[in-house]
């Protein structure tokens, strides 16, 4: 199957957007199922840093360890699960637009399912991850355009 991908326009610089997310502590912030996000070693995050990140599906809880793939800022990023029955990528660009001051997100989330995470897969992770990834760059978007990002 094809990777899960969503763009939004966000009137911010790319700068400005690489720096809110790309830092894994703001994930529970704008993204629905994030729980909760712990940097594993010492930061700042760099490639090859890991971080758990804790994530609802339904009533369950699952951590799951993330490891930096690429960081180029400010136009990419990509960040491998490397761990669980379910392992999800996610590669990020962000491109500049009208002359930088406005930023396109794009991301493009997929999976890998180990064990009964080949099943959970196409059953449960990706209509879910289909429902919550636009309301997640619609609030990613909120929040940097109000300016409430740290």
């Amino acid at each position: 199957m094809s990777a899960i991908k969503e763009s939004i326009d966000i009137s911010r610089s790319p700068e400005e957007v690489f720096s809110y997310v790309t830092d894994p502590t703001h994930l529970p912030d704008w993204q629905e199922s994030a729980v909760s996000v712990r940097l594993l070693g010492e930061g700042p995050v760099a490639v090859g840093s890991k971080v758990a990140v804790t994530r609802r599906m339904g009533r369950r809880a699952m951590v799951s360890i993330m490891q930096v793939i690429e960081l180029d800022p400010p136009t990419s990023w990509h960040i491998h699960g490397i761990d669980g029955p379910v392992r999800g990528d996610v590669q990020g660009r962000i491109e500049p637009i009208d002359d930088g001051e406005h930023s396109r997100v794009t991301i493009a989330l997929d999976f890998e399912g180990h064990g009964i995470g080949k099943a959970l897969v196409p059953l449960v992770v990706r209509p879910h991850v289909r429902k919550e990834m636009p309301r997640n760059e619609q609030t990613l978007k909120g929040i940097l355009e109000a300016g409430a990002a740290r």
